[in-house]
This record gives structure tokens, sequence and C-alpha cells, in this order.
């Protein structure tokens, strides 16, 4: 037996914007806790600003998959659209740091080295992010009509 149920524009709209609005609250709260621990800590705790700013992108790392999974087959392509390129912008950057991470946080040793890669994050996809969060604002979204299982 089918059912029809009805996706709000709203609801569609939420779906396409909610993977860059997490993200942009991870990475600000992590640059904010970054350069929280560094006025905290002293010389002897230097570890701080690192225990402070990695697991907020961590958690999310591990929880983006499952909002990104959930909206990947949303029934509105444009959804699907603006959820896949907000993955490929996280996870293309994320995978990046692993690879130059290293090699730029030896740059700068200790909380300077962990600051540039960081940063580096934020600097490439808040705006994208942000300028995405506004398109889909913009985006004329209509309810949408599906058919289910029941």
């Amino acid at each position: 037996m089918k059912a029809k149920r009805v996706i709000s524009a709203s609801s569609a709209r939420f779906a396409a914007q909610i993977f860059n609005i997490i993200t942009v609250a991870v990475l600000l709260i992590s640059m904010t806790a970054l350069l929280l621990g560094k006025l905290l800590a002293s010389h002897k705790i230097g570890f701080l600003p690192f225990v402070l700013s990695m697991p907020p992108v961590m958690i999310w790392l591990g929880a983006s998959i499952f909002v990104y999974a959930s909206v990947a087959h949303h029934p509105n392509p444009r959804t699907a659209h603006f959820n896949k390129w907000a993955g490929y912008r996280f996870y293309g950057v994320m995978g990046s740091l692993v690879v130059f991470g290293q090699p730029l946080y030896g740059l700068l040793d200790g909380w300077r080295g962990l600051m540039l890669v960081l940063g580096l994050a934020v600097l490439i996809v808040v705006p994208w992010a942000l300028y995405d969060i506004y398109r889909a604002a913009r985006e004329p979204w209509a309810d949408m009509t599906v058919e289910v299982d029941v």
C-alpha cells in the first residue's frame, strides 16, 4: 500500500543547509577553543590547546558521516546537491590535512603549527560553507509530495 507524504519546502531547505551549518559551528568552536586554550595554558601544560581544539572536529568527523548519509538520498535533487558539495569540501580538506597537516605542523612547532593547520581548514571550508548556506536560503524551494510504502 502506498501513502503520500509531503516534504515541506522549509524542511528541504534545512536539510540542504544542515551539513554546512554544523561544519561552520564545529570549526569555529574548535578554533575558539584553540585560542582560549593558548591563553589559559602555561608552558608546563602546552598540550592544553590541542586537547581543547581537536575533540569537536573529531566528533563531527564521525557524526558527519551519518548526517551526510541521511541527506544524500533526499527526494529533492537540489537538497542532495548542496549536501554532496558540502561533503566534498569538508572531507576533502580533512583528508588533505591528514597528508599535509604533519609537515605544516612541523614548520611551526607546538600550538602555532596546530593554529596553522586548523586555521587553514577554517579559511578553506567556512567561507564556502557560509556562501552555500546563503545560496540555499535564496533557492526557490517548493513542497514535494512523495509516495512511500506503508
